[in-house]
């Protein structure tokens, strides 16, 4: 759970404890595997396992979806691309439950991509207590025959209080960008803004803000780890944002 989340959360508790409003909180508890599905050329489906760790029996729903970027920002659009066997049904306490994917069409000339969600559905609570309800994003990368590669172009300008790094993919494969970073020639690091998806699509974009001291250079050193290995390169700041 992330921190700021966490923190948020601990504080609403609090609140209402005070208040008198709540005598439990009860936690819903499901793990999902694989937590990425890479179809290879010519697979059309996959099995997911779905564990349900908790003490209770958990009901879920599993939904998919055409996954997109659009402006640097993720787009889910509902699809029937991808057949789900069972779409929902209910897991008993400590058991599992395996999810059929099924594209019903293979990608065509570049790599397709889709997410699944898979939304745990908490039974009505009782009086004095909360549950919270649980969503798993699961990616789908679905290959064509033809070969596929990704194709990076990167760019940094100037951005209101830092520096916008954008990364724009004109390959025909997904890049995963992680552990991303910005130096400068005496090996400060640049310190990055929020988090981003890793995923740069085929034929999207994705950003990354960073705060710049002053003085910047002209080009900083960009590291990053990929699916294809270690990236480290010099990246030139554009004189126009």
């Amino acid at each position: 759970m992330p921190s700021r989340f966490a923190s948020r959360f601990a504080c609403l508790l609090a609140a209402l404890a005070v208040l008198g409003t709540v005598s439990a909180v009860q936690a819903q508890s499901l793990a999902v595997q694989p937590v990425v599905v890479q179809l290879a050329p010519g697979q059309m489906a996959e099995t997911l396992t779905i564990l349900n760790q908790s003490s209770e029996p958990s009901a879920f729903q599993v939904r998919a979806f055409v996954w997109e970027t659009e402006n640097g920002a993720d787009k889910l659009t509902p699809t029937d691309k991808v057949a789900i066997s069972p779409p929902l049904g209910t897991i008993a306490p400590n058991q599992r439950q395996l999810i059929r994917v099924v594209l019903r069409q293979p990608a065509q000339t570049r790599e397709e991509t889709y997410r699944i969600w898979i939304d745990q559905i908490p039974a009505a609570s009782e009086p004095g207590s909360i549950r919270i309800a649980l969503r798993l994003s699961i990616p789908i990368f679905a290959a064509p025959a033809t070969r596929i590669a990704p194709d990076l172009q990167w760019r940094l300008t100037r951005a209101p209080g830092g520096l916008l790094l954008t990364a724009t993919n004109a390959g025909t494969r997904h890049m995963a960008v992680r552990n991303i970073a910005l130096a400068m020639p005496d090996g400060r690091t640049l310190k990055l803004g929020g988090n981003t998806s890793p995923y740069v699509l085929a034929g999207g974009m994705r950003q990354w803000t960073f705060a710049a001291p002053g003085g910047t250079p002209a080009s900083l050193r960009l590291t990053a780890t990929t699916q294809d290995g270690p990236l480290d390169r010099s990246v030139a700041l554009d004189a126009a944002p």
